[in-house]
């Protein structure tokens, strides 16, 4: 019997390890049904996700979860369902990780609701062979200080020049001390979420104590909600503040782009916004996160043409179809340099958005790359080092890990 065509790449493709450079904390046990699993391949919430479950990349992921779970192909959404309710939390944990083959997790643990029914960073690292982690969320510290300097109730207290140059004190102060922490390997903004991609590379004070200014009186105002900062002038203040420091000390700079909840204004999701940023800031790292779906080209571009600018796929496992996930990250490669694309699940909440965001994205892969070589565009040598660094030795570098690659082929 013939070997099968191609065996070295399909092997590593299926099996060698991968560092996840962007996720977020899974639910704990008592909390693992806190949120609606038909969220799993969507970012909508309420009534959206009664039409989450028609997508097809909703059939695919149910179709994958069936195999996963020993359930016959004809499975039906409800039985994945009450299989996986059926099933003890650590054991549907390790079924999930063990098949997933993830080294290292780089975990944001700033998400919405973390601190309320999610695990902490540390209590991942039982599924890995490398320690967990954390990417800082520089928007979570910002606000955190804010809510800081708001509390005292103190007659003629109000914002001004003053305050500004305190915030920003106390904003440097914070992140150096996150930086110097060998726990944190990178920085995260979600400004695409707050005010948009369209980040002003200068500073522009009497608009930031203003903006302060606005923060401050919502904030007196007495409302139950927390505060959250979506004022532009001091976003932007933030995004730069965070690359200064991320440049002195070397660590890189996640940016959400792309697709999200309907937080998001779409216009403003694309990286393009961010070319005079990421040429501002030279020296500093840009990691395009969520293959910035569907501004893959654009992503493309910016990592081709500016070196410090790499661009992760993630996310998009599983929320998009089969066909839609092969076709954007042909559209990555058309200009990306292969060393300088990186993988990550983005999962969350639920451990299948581990195992899927790494089953799913090795499938793909493993279609583009082994085209690719039919098609006499790349070796199968040049072809399995592109997959051994998109999956591994990129985040390693650039998360300056120091991870040893352990992979047996037998």
């Amino acid at each position: 019997m013939e070997p099968p065509q191609f065996e070295e790449l399909v092997t590593v493709l299926q099996r060698y390890p991968a560092i996840d450079n962007h996720a977020h904390p899974l639910l704990t046990e008592d909390n693992r049904d806190h949120l609606p699993f038909d969220g799993l391949t969507s970012e909508g919430d309420g009534a959206t996700l009664d039409d989450a479950v028609h997508t097809v990349a909703h059939h695919i992921a149910k179709r994958d979860l069936a195999q996963l779970y020993g359930l016959p192909y004809t499975a039906s959404w409800e039985d994945v369902k009450n299989s996986r309710s059926a099933r003890p939390y650590v054991d549907l944990c390790d079924l999930c990780f063990n098949n997933a083959k993830i080294a290292c997790i780089l975990i944001d643990d700033g998400l919405g609701g973390v601190s309320d029914f999610a695990e902490g960073y540390e209590w991942h690292n039982k599924f890995t062979y490398g320690p967990t982690r954390r990417i800082v969320r520089v928007e979570i510290v910002a606000q955190d200080i804010l809510a800081e300097m708001f509390q005292p109730d103190i007659p003629g207290f109000g914002p001004g020049l003053d305050l500004l140059t305190k915030f920003s004190t106390l904003l440097r102060a914070r992140l150096k001390v996150s930086a110097e922490d060998p726990v944190v390997v990178g920085f995260k903004s979600i400004v695409c979420y707050r005010t948009g991609l369209n980040v002003d590379t200068a500073s522009d004070t009497t608009a930031e104590v203003e903006a302060l200014g606005a923060i401050y009186d919502r904030f007196r105002i007495g409302t139950t909600t927390p505060l959250r900062l979506a004022d532009k002038p001091i976003n932007d203040l933030v995004v730069r503040t965070a690359l200064e420091i991320a440049s002195e000390y070397n660590k890189p700079v996640q940016f959400h782009t792309g697709l999200g909840d309907p937080d998001i204004t779409l216009a403003l999701a694309s990286p393009a916004h961010l070319q005079p940023l990421i040429a501002a800031y030279s020296k500093t790292t840009f990691v395009l996160l969520h293959a910035s779906y569907p501004f893959m080209r654009e992503a493309g571009y910016l990592a081709s043409a500016y070196k410090n600018v790499y661009v992760d796929i993630g996310e998009v496992f599983p929320i998009v179809s089969w066909r839609g996930q092969v076709a954007l990250i042909q559209q990555i490669f058309e200009l990306t340099p292969l060393n300088k694309v990186l993988w990550s699940s983005d999962g969350h909440w639920w451990p299948e958005t581990y195992y899927l965001g790494s089953f799913q994205a090795r499938r793909a892969l493993t279609q583009v790359l082994v085209e690719a070589v039919k098609n006499n565009e790349l070796t199968e040598a040049t072809a399995v080092a592109a997959a051994k660094n998109i999956l591994f030795h990129t985040a390693n570098r650039l998360y300056h890990l120091g991870l040893g690659v352990n992979y047996d082929v037998d």
